[in-house]
């Protein structure tokens, strides 16, 4: 697949322990993303950050240490990446789900190892 040029890029702010059907979310999110086609996922673990509940998670801290921020960050054409939205208004019930435009500049995958 190639993708340069103008995108649509949805970040989804959750909690680490945020699940759904007893499989952690973020993991959820990343293959519901590669199922549909999309061009490309990844999760990134925070380590300090609050959200609406106003809670301060933080990797310092032993008793919060249990649920950090994780962001899913996926970058497609702005056609594919609306399209997947319903499958997030699906699974976030928490959290914050962002869309932002950007331009791709380069897209390369690895090559196939024999």
């Amino acid at each position: 697949m190639r993708l340069t040029g103008p995108a649509l890029r949805v970040t989804i702010f959750i909690g680490e322990n945020d699940t759904w059907h007893h499989k952690p979310l973020h993991s959820e999110i990343v293959h519901r993303a590669h199922a549909a086609g999309l061009a490309g996922a990844s999760v990134f673990k925070g380590v300090e950050g609050f959200g609406a509940s106003s809670l301060i998670h933080t990797s310092r801290l032993l008793s919060l240490s249990e649920d950090l921020p994780v962001a899913v960050v996926i970058v497609d054409t702005e056609e594919r990446v609306r399209a997947f939205l319903p499958q997030l208004d699906e699974l976030v019930s928490e959290g914050l789900v962002v869309l932002d435009e950007c331009e791709v500049i380069r897209y390369v995958g690895r090559e196939e190892r024999r």
